[in-house]
């Protein structure tokens, strides 16, 4: 029977564009504040939280306001910078110190000119930002790494992220799509001064958003999902998480002009590194070597047959995305087999996850995750559906709850 679901924005993104520092910046699969919030509040405050796939850290950012102890794990290092950005407590200097040094800074960049300063290595990086925008970027950063030091890490946070929010606003990216692309036309002509000016009341708004601290400081880890180490002796009693849907959208490359101008990445092939060892990533390098993976678990049987029809499905891309498939629930398998050694009995999950399809065939991600899920002790396990994906009109979001 036909599921007849809204597209709830509500529960996207788009939520968290009113929602201060949850708003700090935008990736596109990130689901809401809102969604978290619904979930936690039939929890007692004491509830241990833990949310093993973290993003921008949206789970633990809403614990932390709600004064939930919590948990996050992220494999990729800039998410991981953001969420600890985010979550951060700021004291009343911190904040004015990032105000001052902001206002300093749209003068120091002067110092410099855009021919002297070395873009970071972004492949057709005139196709992102016009010349305008690209000097001032160039600028700017220089001027920030030449006096980062004068400054508390926690000012500077401050200041990287109202950098962070240029970096996008100023290019020709577009987010009209499930991933990122380009506009046919540029839509915004600023001049230097202008550039200068958005700058600072990014910087002022990101300061605002910075005074509402929240009630406790979350943990961040940098760590894979499948091993969850270094998290041995620390028990959690919920789960509220959204992992990596089985879709191929790259969060590396979402995140790339971020990444690149930050810091994070410094070529193409650590960007395919960092997609290899994340969970449904095949950007780069990990498209190749997909093509030789093997399973070294054994494949459900569900899986399998889906895998087999994907195979038949494309006489050239059908076996890389079969492989991506098989392994894409391999590597479930063995985050669900480490999770349930750092739950308490009677724990909670409450998992965030969209369905896939390759060449026709639909991927029931919710029902085979379930079904391991229950294989490896969690009892009460159920599918209900959330909303309709602005995409195919197969593809919906699902939530998958149970217990320990």
């Amino acid at each position: 029977m036909e599921i007849r679901l809204s597209r709830r924005a509500e529960y996207t993104f788009l939520d968290n564009l009113k929602r201060g520092r949850h708003r700090w910046l935008r990736l596109t699969p990130a689901y809401s504040a809102r969604l978290v919030a619904e979930r936690l509040q039939h929890y007692p405050s004491s509830t241990r939280v833990l949310d093993p796939f973290g993003g921008t850290g949206t789970t633990a950012l809403l614990a932390a306001q709600m004064g939930y102890p919590a948990t996050l794990v992220e494999i990729n290092p800039f998410l991981v910078w953001l969420s600890r950005a985010k979550t951060r407590i700021y004291t009343p200097d911190a904040i004015q110190s990032a105000l001052e040094w902001g206002q300093m800074l749209v003068h120091k960049r002067r110092d410099y000119t855009h021919s002297a300063c070395e873009p970071p290595p972004i492949r057709d990086i005139q196709r992102w930002w016009d010349a305008e925008s690209l000097a001032w970027l160039t600028t700017m950063r220089t001027a920030i790494h030449a006096t980062q030091a004068t400054v508390a890490q926690a000012s500077a946070d401050l200041v990287w992220v109202a950098f962070a929010q240029c970096i996008i606003e100023f290019s020709n990216a577009s987010y009209h799509h499930p991933s990122l692309s380009f506009r046919e036309s540029r839509q915004l002509a600023l001049d230097m001064q202008s550039h200068d000016q958005r700058f600072l009341e990014y910087l002022h708004e990101t300061a605002r958003d910075a005074h509402s601290n929240p009630y406790l400081e979350p943990c961040v880890i940098e760590a894979d999902a499948r091993t969850l180490t270094p998290l041995d002796g620390n028990i959690y009693d919920l789960v509220i998480t959204s992992p990596p849907y089985a879709n191929r959208i790259s969060y590396i490359r979402e995140l790339r002009p971020y990444m690149y101008w930050l810091g994070f990445l410094t070529d193409g092939a650590e960007a395919g590194e960092l997609d290899w060892r994340a969970i449904g990533g095949t950007w780069g390098i990990a498209t190749s070597r997909l093509k030789l993976w093997q399973p070294q678990l054994p494949v459900p049987a569900r899986v399998a047959d889906v895998a087999s029809r994907i195979r038949a499905a494309h006489p050239t891309n059908g076996v890389l995305m079969a492989n991506y498939v098989v392994k894409y629930f391999e590597d479930m398998r063995l985050h669900i087999q480490r999770l349930t050694e750092l739950l308490a009995s009677g724990a909670k999950i409450h998992y965030i996850v969209g369905n896939s399809s390759f060449y026709g065939v639909l991927v029931p991600v919710e029902q085979i995750l379930a079904e391991l899920f229950a294989e490896h002790g969690f009892s009460r396990v159920a599918v209900v559906p959330i909303r309709k994906r602005n995409c195919k009109k197969e593809l919906c979001e699902f939530e998958i709850v149970g217990r320990l």
